[in-house]
């Protein structure tokens, strides 16, 4: 685990892993069998779409939890609500917030209080730079009896489209089941994936083991620095031209207000025109995202200092 999280490899002792292929797009619908649908879905507004049309298309109840400048974009649970399977995505994506160890402390705390279970996406660890901040969910007390957490390659090592990751199912995850009898999730999901899933193809895993070496963890190393820096020009051109924005920090998207009152179509069709720069509308993370607006670090430095010269020009 060392090598798929730069932290202590302590914070992991003997934790089971399960390979994932691909990863959120079709691990997230696969959670969702093993939960029947009269479990209370808790996802947060922006969020990942997937989250959301997956579980819908399971036909499972879907709460939303708003998240929205006031709480900068991090939800936290409120006690009068009930649910049984909450998602929760730290650094977020669109909007690059990252919970506290306190805040995700709440979180555990409210799932065990529940019987619930937290399902933590934790795609964009590797972009964080505190120490400070938890880049597992099982760095908080608790959270082995409450939580799985799934991560891949995608970003930390941009396998986006090669697709490799990992699930972690704690054993100490158990639920009584409606016929009174323990449960164990880790125990489900290994049967789930043994009966369903034919496992990640050799030559992709080949290319995982290159990301494990000394050398393969330094160029990652070097490619989130990159990716950083330019997170950093689109925040510095936001704060010139005194844009509210959120993320970039530890994340490499940058999720900011839309200028002049616009709603999130509406400026990407102003900046497309206009300036020939495009981004992702907020209105497709959510209800909440209809003014709001992501940009993306994942590009060279040169496309990123001119997609910018473009955007301060217009503004």
């Amino acid at each position: 685990m060392q090598f798929l999280h730069t932290m202590p490899a302590t914070v992991f002792p003997s934790m089971p892993l399960i390979s994932s292929f691909p990863m959120v797009p079709r691990v997230t619908p696969e959670y969702s069998e093993l939960f029947d649908n009269d479990n209370v879905i808790l996802i947060p507004d922006p969020v990942y779409p997937v989250y959301v049309d997956s579980n819908i298309m399971n036909g499972k109840k879907v709460t939303y939890l708003s998240g929205n400048a006031e709480n900068n974009f991090l939800p936290m649970p409120d006690p009068s609500v009930h649910a049984d399977i909450i998602y929760l995505c730290s650094p977020n994506n669109p909007t690059g917030a990252v919970y506290n160890k306190e805040q995700l402390k709440e979180w555990v705390d409210y799932a065990l209080a529940n019987h619930a279970v937290i399902l933590f996406d934790s795609a964009y660890e590797a972009f964080i730079s505190d120490p400070e901040l938890p880049r597992s969910i099982y760095a908080i007390e608790g959270a082995k009896k409450c939580a799985i957490e799934f991560c891949s390659l995608s970003k930390t090592a941009g396998f986006t489209g090669t697709r490799c990751g990992y699930t972690v199912v704690p054993r100490e995850l158990v639920f009584p089941a409606s016929d009174g009898k323990e449960m164990s999730l880790h125990a489900m999901w290994n049967r789930r994936q043994s009966t369903k899933f034919n496992g990640t193809s050799y030559i992709i895993q080949k290319g995982a083991a290159a990301v494990f070496t000394e050398e393969g963890m330094a160029q990652c190393r070097e490619n989130i620095a990159y990716y950083q820096e330019n997170a950093l020009i689109i925040a510095d051109t936001l704060k010139r031209k005194k844009i509210r924005f959120f993320g970039g920090i530890h994340s490499p998207y940058i999720w900011f207000e839309c200028p002049d009152g616009m709603e999130s179509w509406q400026f990407f069709d102003y900046l497309l025109e206009n300036a020939q720069v495009v981004g992702t509308p907020g209105a497709g993370f959510g209800e909440n995202g209809k003014n709001y607006f992501r940009l993306t670090s994942f590009n060279n430095h040169e496309n990123t200092i001119e997609a910018m010269k473009r955007f301060e020009h217009l503004f």
